[in-house]
């Protein structure tokens, strides 16, 4: 039984390929790479990013690269996502889950938790947890700290986000997942993961 959900944001809750897709190819610019789609990013987009990265140039990265790549994209992203909006059903998903819910980030906390509340939707969350520390990791850990803060069982919580990083955080916490195909990911390679996929917030909530 279900009686928590935890919440992915960056293309999930929040509608921000747009942003992402845009300040990637502004970080590569220099490089002279063909200007990227939303499909063509979500065609080499995985976690950790570096590896995404290294996919893009056909290399891996040199000492420093990924730090300099990083703090470009989060420059450009931060600008770029002023004008994206939430998930066009995310509000609706939000007030009928009448269980509780939470908040688990990979964005900078200190960006994460105004962003939320400019929306107007903080009171649906009971805690919030973007990251305090190096950005573009693997979200297993950062789940595990997260279930610890809410003291909710894993085998009553659902965990809905856009990326198999959110799904196999799941599992690493004996969580449930629902993968939404409106981010960062194709959904050839959300349903390689043997999890539900689905088209809207409001039919994930159905797996609840």
């Amino acid at each position: 039984m279900t009686t928590h959900i935890i919440w992915d944001w960056n293309g999930t809750l929040f509608h921000d390929i747009d942003a992402v897709v845009g300040a990637t190819n502004e970080v590569f610019k220099p490089y002279a790479l063909p200007v990227l789609t939303a499909e063509g990013f979500r065609a080499v987009y995985t976690r950790p990013i570096w590896v995404a990265y290294e996919r893009l140039l056909g290399r891996p990265l040199a000492e420093g690269e990924w730090q300099l790549l990083d703090d470009g994209f989060h420059e450009h992203y931060f600008r770029l996502s002023e004008v994206c909006g939430l998930a066009d059903d995310a509000e609706l998903a939000l007030t009928s889950w009448t269980g509780t819910q939470s908040l688990c980030s990979m964005a900078p906390h200190a960006h994460l938790v105004p962003k939320v509340e400019s929306f107007g939707i903080t009171r649906h969350f009971n805690r919030i947890d973007g990251l305090l520390g190096t950005t573009g990791g693997e979200k297993a850990a950062h789940m595990v700290a997260h279930i610890e803060s809410i003291a909710v069982d894993p085998r009553e919580i659902l965990v809905i986000g856009d990326s198999v990083d959110d799904g196999l955080a799941a599992k690493h916490v004996g969580a449930r997942a629902v993968l939404y195909t409106g981010g960062m990911t194709t959904r050839a390679e959300l349903e390689g993961t043997g999890l539900p996929v689905v088209d809207t917030l409001s039919a994930a909530l159905e797996y609840a």
